[in-house]
């Protein structure tokens, strides 16, 4: 079989940041994937399902809410290796061009108050597993990584 392309990126170099993972041609219109890349792979600990799934809460309903991108939104979920997440968005993109959004998203994570939407038992498959502290927490940590991002972490490196 052949190797897909995210398992050629060499996770070894890999550091915060944002990043084009594909384009993909769906009948005639692009679809960008971006790796939102939150911890360092294989050096850092990863996210615990509790903060990804919050976070997955959060970062969902502000896109899906947001003037100027919402109707763009295909996706936003996390990695299963729980280093980051997939943001999905219809249009060719370059990372340059959705740092302020993803800036905006984490930012919106970080400062949070309230009740996570979704969080109930109605609404969601696994809404105890939810912990919106350290939600908060790792957001922060990321959202400092946008706020002084360098071209090194918007583009792949071997």
């Amino acid at each position: 079989m052949e190797k897909i392309a995210s398992f050629t990126v060499n996770h070894l170099n890999l550091l915060p940041g944002v990043y084009v993972s594909r384009k993909d041609n769906v009948n005639g219109s692009i679809i960008t994937t971006f790796d939102l890349r939150m911890t360092r792979p294989n050096y850092e600990p990863v996210l615990n399902t509790a903060e990804v799934h919050t976070m997955e809460h959060l970062g969902a309903t502000f896109l899906r809410n947001h003037p100027d991108w919402k109707e763009k939104v295909i996706y936003f979920g996390p990695m299963g290796c729980r280093t980051g997440f997939y943001l999905l968005l219809a249009g060719d993109y370059e990372s340059k061009d959705v740092v302020s959004l993803v800036t905006e998203m984490y930012k919106f994570m970080k400062d949070f108050e309230g009740e996570v939407p979704g969080q109930a038992a109605r609404d969601c498959g696994n809404y105890l597993d939810m912990n919106l502290p350290m939600a908060k927490y790792v957001a922060g940590k990321y959202y400092e990584v946008l706020l002084n991002i360098t071209e090194d972490r918007l583009i792949y490196h071997d």
